[in-house]
């Protein structure tokens, strides 16, 4: 898959206070029904930034991130699950940005990113908090939520933010950056058609979890971000997966 020629159309938008989605979109001739890859930038005093982008969108997320800070500041680089779109360009963003280290669950830098990364990650066990000024994260262990064993998701305290990775995931190149309509019914369609859910005994246990935050916005990677009761939506995602068939 190629993007070549699509990063021109990268847009920043702030969706949180001092919360920032990147977003690039890629057109149904590479992705039928199109799709988008987010990043988000937590712009502090320790600046965050949240997925990295495949490498092939190196350059415009770079610029992306120039439009919000200097790249040269940024502190953590973190994200939910080692997968290409992920953390496919970290060791480009890491030489562009020597003050950055990644930053990941304890699993993530077990297993790939304290080998794969050019410099060494800071792992952080299941609900242990960084400060950033006046924001601060926390990491949630989700394994296999909805894929990988290392996945984990970073809530953002002060704005009440959860960075969901792929959660919700929604095809389609052309979004509005935050929404406060239902995004359930469009990212289950896209799930239906191409199930990336582990389906883990555990599922619903962590999206609870997930709900006891509280979050006022969550941050999608695909698709715009969303305003609204995040706690009801995710136990309604819960309840949508605990009903779905199983497949063959």
């Amino acid at each position: 898959m190629s993007t070549q020629g699509h990063a021109t159309s990268t847009r920043v938008d702030e969706i949180a206070d001092g919360i920032f989605r990147i977003s690039t979109p890629v057109p149904p001739s590479i992705v039928p029904g199109g799709f988008t890859f987010n990043q988000y930038v937590i712009r502090d005093d320790e600046p965050l930034l949240f997925h990295t982008g495949p490498r092939m969108l190196f350059g415009a997320v770079r610029d992306a991130v120039e439009r919000i800070l200097p790249l040269s500041t940024l502190r953590y680089i973190s994200f939910s699950h080692v997968e290409a779109d992920e953390c496919g360009s970290l060791n480009q963003l890491l030489a562009a940005a020597p003050r950055a280290v990644p930053l990941c669950g304890q699993v993530a830098a077990m297993v790939s990113i304290g080998d794969l990364a050019d410099r060494p990650p800071v792992a952080l066990a299941d609900q242990a908090s960084v400060a950033l000024g006046r924001h601060a994260v926390q990491w949630i262990d989700a394994p296999h939520l909805p894929h990988g064993w290392e996945c984990g998701f970073l809530f953002e305290t002060a704005t009440r933010t959860l960075l969901c990775g792929d959660l919700f995931t929604q095809f389609g190149e052309s979004h509005p950056p935050i929404t406060e309509d239902d995004i359930l019914e469009p990212s289950e369609a896209g799930r239906l058609a191409m199930d990336y859910y582990s389906h883990s005994p555990d599922t619903g246990r962590l999206l609870d979890r997930l709900a006891d935050t509280a979050p006022a916005t969550l941050a999608c990677m695909h698709g715009p971000a969303w305003r609204g009761d995040g706690a009801t939506l995710l136990r309604s995602l819960a309840a949508r997966l605990a009903s779905a068939p199983p497949r063959h």
